[in-house]
């Protein structure tokens, strides 16, 4: 039972966590759309913003540039991605950039959004979000034409419509800046660019099958996987190769954790992450979920547990109130993982007091399932305690 609902607090705090800035672990759909390719129409329903100097996007004009971008409310990496995208929609508003973010919500989800205040700012988010066109596509369509075309399963996603109308680039909104600047300059290598997604994609695909096998507890043959691609990756010198072989370099590392693996190679490695990740909240923040996700996965951290709450305990009254509540829940969720569960009700109650809106509901849904199973959890010991006592008096008789 505690395994069960710690699963479905994981999956909450998924929701909300800031770390999720990349879908390289999703599922590799069949691709239609992709690198070079026409952008499709958008065949938007709903313009949330109407007054803001842009109109609606009905065909891409040529000479211009459009960033068409994918998030939902419920995304807490989409609404950290929206003070960049204003920032990005003034620095080229006069040079012939119109940024498109499309929800498939339904606009009464959307509006009820956009009167909320953004987290740490006195506007709200119609106010923050008015920079730029904010769009609402109920049905779907936009999406299918986009988001499962290209085969992305996660948002934010963004795609880079070039002065031709040709898709130009696609990744997370917070790493357009370089894309976008060579685009409008002319000097984009879309070819270039188009290999290096090419190379992202046979990761991920040997990522689902490295995933498969250490699903199924054989983690020898999922480092032999992930020793062959980064042999096979060798000469590779981009921006994303460097950046895949440092996070296989680093799975390495969790693969030989989770199977159990704590010699004094692999506690050194996870604890200089882990210094490293102590200079900034949101790097503790990503460190850290990946040590609660090990725990739920049953790895004993050993004494790497303990350092990482302490961390996170030594950092969260400074951390910024996005992030606040985020780091109070994996001290709960680590806690709750060795059944400390005083520790983790406490500090789920500050997840609670520190957050906001929907997020302050799912923090509460959670707080209640740590409440049950520490419930759960003395029930057990009492019956535990009882049939104990019952053996005794039966051996007295």
């Amino acid at each position: 039972m505690t395994q069960r609902f710690l699963r479905v607090a994981i999956a909450l705090v998924c929701l909300t966590a800031t770390t999720a800035w990349n879908d390289a672990s999703s599922a590799v759909a069949e691709t239609t759309l992709g690198i070079g390719d026409k952008a499709p129409a958008l065949d938007i329903e709903h313009y949330i913003h109407e007054d803001n100097g842009f109109g609606k996007v009905e065909k891409f004009e040529d000479g211009k540039v459009y960033i068409v971008e994918f998030w939902a409310t419920w995304c807490g990496p989409c609404i950290q991605s929206m003070p960049h995208l204003v920032e990005l929609q003034n620095k080229y508003r006069g040079e012939g950039v119109q940024i498109v973010s499309i929800s498939d919500e339904d606009l009464e989800t959307v509006q009820e959004l956009m009167e909320q205040e953004y987290p740490g700012k006195e506007e709200t988010f119609a106010e923050v979000t008015n920079a730029y066109t904010l769009t609402v596509d109920p049905d779907g369509s936009t999406t299918e034409d986009y988001m499962r075309a290209a085969g992305r399963n996660g948002i934010p996603a963004s795609f880079l419509v070039g002065k031709t109308g040709l898709i130009e680039w696609i990744g997370h909104p917070m790493e357009l800046d370089e894309p976008l600047a060579d685009v409008l300059a002319d000097r984009w290598d879309r070819e270039a660019y188009k290999e290096q997604m090419k190379r992202q994609e046979q990761f991920q695909i040997a990522m689902q099958k490295v995933n498969q096998l250490a699903g199924s507890g054989k983690f020898e043959d999922a480092l032999k996987v992930v020793k062959k691609v980064l042999e096979d990756m060798e000469g590779a010198d981009d921006p994303r190769s460097n950046l895949i072989r440092e996070q296989l370099t680093a799975f390495q590392y969790n693969l030989r954790l989770d199977s159990g693996d704590r010699s004094e190679e692999v506690m050194t490695f996870f604890r200089d992450q882990l210094a490293e990740a102590k200079k900034d909240a949101r790097e503790l923040t990503q460190f850290s979920y990946n040590m609660m996700a090990s725990m739920q996965q049953g790895t004993d951290l050993g004494p790497l547990a303990g350092e990482t709450i302490a961390a996170l305990k030594d950092a969260v009254g400074t951390a910024d109130e996005e992030v606040m509540p985020i780091m109070y829940v994996l001290i709960a969720q680590m806690n709750a993982s060795m059944s400390n569960f005083d520790e983790a009700i406490a500090n789920q109650k500050k997840a609670v007091e520190t957050s906001t809106g929907r997020t302050k509901e799912r923090m509460e849904q959670m707080l209640e399932q740590f409440e049950k199973m520490a419930a759960e959890e003395a029930d057990g010991d009492q019956d535990a305690e009882g049939d104990k006592a019952a053996e005794k008096v039966d051996a007295a008789k």
